[in-house]
């Protein structure tokens, strides 16, 4: 339950703190008063989005900050996997920066809005008219049926293995496209493998073969060249390796006079070695050029099938070529294993619904087993709303689809008078009759839920009287188990509180503020006196408020 409130700097409110009890609790106000401003600042503490506008002084920070005492009910899981701290008197505070920012903690730990929004699932309901609209929504009645038949265990059951067939499906399809995709061009991608696998490519082989075709393209220059070369070496006379021998010799001769002599010797002789090294390489070389046309032609022709390749796929080296034909592979071989991997996914796909139609049949089953219950209590109730002739019809339909909370479709009918025809709830119900219903819904669910805290924000839009009355006694009685706040204009309703807060505007000379205050047994005589008269109370009105506080 909500233990405290405090609110700075937000909207009209300057400063406001406030302590709730226990029990039933009543909000009341003029229209503009400023309960809107409580339950907007509330907001904020339960995850909901802020701006600027928020700020009263735009140049001071807003800070909004709740106390909860969680010890009954079972949060601590929540904290452990949020790794929070769990304090049994939990603290929430939310802050707006003039720069726009927005802080949130829980016990002093920052979290995000997102955390807010599901630690306060389990802390308040505010119920609003919006909700009440809720009530001809499907999804809404389901949840208000699941809560009666505790499918709590099998709708979480159930939407853990929907997330994984979903999860198949989406695969499912996006691998079938691809397979139709390359199915589509499988002919074409083979023969473009193949193509690429009978060039019987090498990385760097176009340079390789581009060096051996010019040297072959040119062997008869290039065997002109090397015997004059060997010519120029061994000619008889004046080759260079004769008169290399004949300069060594003449140096060696003077070697014996002087290390200096000695070492160019040395250096003479080397290069002689070298030399005489050097041709006969050439020699060797000589003897291994020789003028091969075939091998000529072959490498043309291959080096003309590398340049077309290359034109074809538009690159440059062998290389690209090489990861060309590595892809293409992939996309044939892929083929095959796609269509084992469709295989698997439809085999998997066809056991979890398997899953999915048995928990969805225990689903079903429960939740017909609960519509009874739920009309029951929803017809006696409502006979105490002034609803004596109140009918539903309840009816599920399993359907083939499978939706978020099982496969079955409801309809969720209604008939308020005796002799007419069942309708849509947001058809054939008014006002008044929805915020009854509504009503009774939520009392029905505090009895099957552990929900710490509700507010009912002007539930009683569209009744008033001896319905107001019983309406005050049903979340006076809800107020047994849970903590109840009733935003109300109804005096009926006001008297049922076991607590009762005002909320007020002050004006300070060019500033307006709104205030929240507790009122005392006087003052709530006065407060509900002039809810029943006006601003001029009358002694009657006094008399008639004491008497529906007693």
């Amino acid at each position: 339950m909500i233990t405290a409130l405090s609110i700075e700097n937000f909207a009209l409110i300057e400063k406001l703190n406030i302590d709730f009890s226990n029990g039933f609790s009543i909000i009341t106000g003029e229209t503009g008063a400023g309960k809107s401003i409580l339950l907007g600042a509330l907001g904020l503490v339960l995850g909901k989005r802020a701006d600027l506008t928020s700020l009263k002084n735009k140049e001071e920070k807003c800070i909004v900050e709740a106390n909860f005492a969680i010890g009954k009910y079972q949060l601590q899981s929540f904290f452990e996997a949020n790794d929070l701290d769990y304090e049994e008197e939990t603290i929430i505070r939310r802050e707006i920066l003039p720069s726009g920012k927005s802080r949130a903690f829980i016990n002093d730990s920052p979290v995000n809005l997102q955390q807010l929004q599901d630690l306060s699932f389990y802390l308040i309901d505010v119920h609003s008219q919006h909700q009440t609209l809720e009530l001809s929504e499907e999804e809404f009645q389901f949840k208000i049926i699941d809560a009666i038949a505790d499918n709590l265990v099998f709708l979480s059951e159930y939407q853990t293995v929907l997330k994984k067939y979903r999860s198949a499906k989406t695969s499912l399809e996006t691998k079938k496209n691809s397979l139709s995709g390359i199915l589509k061009e499988k002919d074409y991608n083979e023969f473009l493998y193949n193509e690429l696998e009978s060039a019987n490519l090498k990385a760097g082989e176009a340079e390789e073969l581009e060096k051996t075709y010019e040297a072959l393209n040119n062997v008869e220059f290039i065997k002109e060249n090397l015997s004059a070369l060997m010519a120029l070496s061994n000619e008889e006379q004046f080759g260079l390796l004769k008169n290399l021998k004949e300069f060594k010799t003449l140096l060696q001769k003077n070697s014996n006079f002087s290390s200096e002599y000695q070492l160019l010797f040395e250096r003479t002789n080397s290069v002689l070695i070298e030399f005489d090294d050097i041709v006969k390489e050439l020699n060797r070389a000589s003897d291994l050029v020789v003028n091969d046309p075939e091998k000529l032609e072959l490498i043309n022709q291959k080096l003309q099938l590398i340049y077309s390749l290359q034109k074809k796929h538009q690159v440059l080296t062998v290389g690209e070529l090489l990861d060309i034909k590595n892809e293409l592979e992939n996309k044939v071989v892929s083929v095959v294993t796609l269509e084992e991997e469709i295989t698997k996914l439809e085999t998997d796909i066809s056991d979890l619904e398997a899953q999915l139609d048995a928990i969805a049949q225990n689903i079903t089953k429960s939740r017909r087993n609960a519509i009874p219950t739920l009309s029951e209590k929803l017809i006696e109730i409502l006979n105490q709303l002034g609803m004596p002739n109140v009918r539903f019809k309840i009816e599920i339909a399993v359907s083939t689809t499978y939706h978020s909370n099982g496969k079955d479709n409801l309809e969720f009918l209604f008939s308020a008078n005796k002799g007419t025809d069942f309708g849509l709830l947001k058809k054939v119900a008014s006002g008044g009759e929805m915020s009854r219903i509504m009503l009774a819904v939520k009392s029905i669910l505090a009895q099957y839920s552990k929900l710490p805290t509700i507010i009912f924000d002007e539930i009683d839009t569209g009744v008033s009287g001896e319905i107001a009355n019983k309406m005050g006694e049903i979340m006076r009685e809800m107020s047994k188990t849970m903590q109840v706040f009733a935003i109300t204009h109804l005096p009926q309703i006001a008297a049922k509180g076991n607590h009762h807060y005002k909320v007020f505007k002050t004006v300070w000379g060019e500033n307006t503020v709104s205030e929240l205050k507790l009122l005392t047994n006087e003052e709530r005589i006065t407060e509900i006196a002039e809810m029943l008269s006006g601003k001029e109370i009358s002694d009657s009105a006094l008399n008639h408020a004491k008497a529906l506080l007693n």
